[in-house]
């Protein structure tokens, strides 16, 4: 994907229902119902084609911004443990 590097392939990849995902599929999915209410369609049988898309794609939208936010946490974690890793004296043990 073109938004994460090379080294976020290392990372376990998340949950394929994660939080994100369930959440940004739900709101693709209402967008639909939104947009048959909106040009006064059967809310729940028009457009079944357009439901499923929409929910399609926020759910991969949202599986990929976790993967992104999870990549970003592990970096940020990386540098931090080196930062700790390379001034030990900032950060002594709190019984010495």
């Amino acid at each position: 994907m073109a938004f994460l590097p090379d080294e976020s392939r290392s990372l376990p990849p998340p949950p394929l229902a994660n939080k994100a995902s369930v959440w940004l599929g739900f709101l693709g999915w209402m967008t639909a119902m939104l947009h048959n209410t909106f040009n006064q369609r059967p809310v729940l049988r028009a457009g079944v084609h357009r439901q499923i898309l929409f929910t399609t794609v926020g759910w991969f939208v949202g599986y990929y911004l976790m993967k992104r936010t999870e990549y970003v946490y592990a970096k940020m974690d990386r540098e931090l443990l080196e930062y700790v890793r390379h001034h030990p004296e900032d950060f002594k043990v709190a019984g010495t």
